[in-house]
């Protein structure tokens, strides 16, 4: 439809800021939008591997291991969600929905990951 120009977000989608924004930037911004989303949780998860494998310290690689599976998972749950695989759960997506405890929970798993890879 263009950028601005969705109509599922007027009247058809409940909650189209937290839950479903995964709809709007795939009706808004087309195919493009949608792998560029799928794509970069998918570095994300590629770079979580990449430092987590690199890690001597067994405490520091299972939490890196454990905060990128967190943020990989909702993710794919609220995609599930979105596409119509599983029932309306209430997941955000990870960095792009509106919430402010999701946001600032996944900000400080980032965090921590990035302090892991650092102090590698």
């Amino acid at each position: 439809m263009g950028f601005l120009k969705s109509r599922q977000k007027q009247f058809y989608l409940p909650e189209p800021q937290t839950d479903f924004i995964f709809s709007i930037i795939s009706e808004e911004f087309g195919v493009m939008g949608v792998i560029i989303v799928v794509s970069l949780f998918a570095l994300l998860l590629y770079y979580g591997f990449k430092i987590a494998i690199n890690i001597k310290d067994d405490f520091a690689k299972y939490l890196s291991f454990g905060l990128i599976f967190q943020i990989i998972i909702q993710a794919i749950l609220n995609l599930s969600v979105v596409i119509g695989l599983i029932p309306v759960t209430g997941v955000t997506l990870p960095f792009l929905s509106y919430g402010g405890s999701s946001l600032l929970i996944s900000m400080i798993s980032i965090g921590i990951l990035l302090n892991i890879s650092k102090n590698n």
